[in-house]
């Protein structure tokens, strides 16, 4: 999305996005007119799952169905940001001789981007320390931070108190588990929500589908997601309590608020999210609880946290600009 809103300000760029069929990310990008074509694609899960003995044979599907559709685009270049749905479509450029722009967020590596970066005309990094992870030229590689949507430096608090009902007298907590939610920190908060309520308000983000309707507190406010009204919310929070995705933590560290992390452990994850809260704990002086995390830990870490004196002098680098400009020249 931030790469996109810097590439539509030339109007001479035509886009196209390819995702998953029935993919989440379909109404977002049709909401800022980028036509849309779903593929199939394999993905590789951490357990079992009868789908991961189907999934194989839907990669050379995918190969296909993309290569069908960026030849019919005409397409000069094609940007992924990893997932399992950018390795058809990447290989698929390949064969087509389309020049290849990678972009990796996180610290670690994810396994498409691996399988990509072979292919790859320019690798974009999110952050400097990523580079020993990649086996690849240093004349591929470039640091260039993670995108950010501009827009989120627009948030005004007059919104954002009328939108959440909020009282701008008292500190307020900004909580978000993702687009899909987070089960632990929503369960934290639940747990917790009597205590913190006698110091803070809370925003709280829980994911599609995970209401719970009859949580009603005042002072408490919840959201299954938020998009356009989110700069405003990010506009009146003191502290964002987040996972250890390495965009919304990029978020944070732009927008330059304190924040608490609580990253996805090594049992649901490849230990991505930890690499991430690590390195921007210690660059812009945030707090982390890891694993398995009592009430009380997080009570006294959100305690901690707002207590604390952030590097607010350190500023979170906006990489879309650079991204960008690389796409326009055909990764030149």
């Amino acid at each position: 999305m931030a790469v996109t809103e810097e590439l539509k300000k030339h109007k001479d760029v035509e886009l196209l996005y390819i995702g998953s069929i029935n993919g989440i990310e379909q109404n977002l990008i049709e909401k800022v007119s980028v036509k849309y074509n779903g593929i199939y694609c394999g993905k590789f899960r951490r357990y079992f799952s009868f789908q991961n003995f189907i999934d194989p044979f839907k990669i050379p599907i995918g190969i296909i169905q993309a290569y069908s559709i960026l030849k019919k685009f005409q397409a000069d270049v094609v940007f992924s940001k990893g997932g399992f749905v950018s390795v058809p479509v990447v290989v698929a450029a390949k064969l087509l001789k389309i020049p290849i722009i990678l972009h990796e967020s996180d610290a670690i590596p994810g396994l498409a981007n691996r399988i990509c970066f072979k292919f790859a005309n320019k690798i974009c990094l999110g952050l400097e320390e990523s580079k020993k992870y990649i086996g690849a030229s240093a004349r591929k590689i470039i640091v260039t931070g993670n995108p950010i949507r501009s827009f989120l430096k627009d948030g005004d608090k007059q919104i954002g108190y009328k939108l959440t009902g909020l009282n701008k007298f008292r500190p307020v907590i900004l909580v978000m588990g993702g687009s899909q939610g987070a089960l632990q920190v929503n369960n934290l908060v639940g747990k917790s929500l009597d205590e913190l309520l006698k110091r803070f308000q809370i925003v709280h983000i829980r994911g599609r589908g995970n209401l719970d309707i009859g949580l009603h507190k005042t002072g408490y406010i919840q959201y299954e997601f938020l998009d356009e009204y989110l700069p405003h919310v990010y506009a009146i929070a003191d502290l964002v309590v987040s996972r250890g995705g390495a965009n919304s933590l990029a978020e944070i560290a732009y927008l330059k608020k304190k924040a608490l992390i609580i990253p996805l452990g090594t049992n649901v994850s490849r230990g991505d999210q930890i690499e991430n809260a690590k390195l921007f704990s210690r660059k812009f002086g945030w707090n982390v609880l890891f694993e398995d995390v009592s009430r009380e830990d997080f009570i006294n870490a959100i305690e901690k946290a707002f207590k604390e004196h952030v590097k607010l002098g350190v500023v979170g680098k906006n990489g879309a600009g650079a991204i960008a400009n690389l796409i326009l020249n055909k990764g030149k």
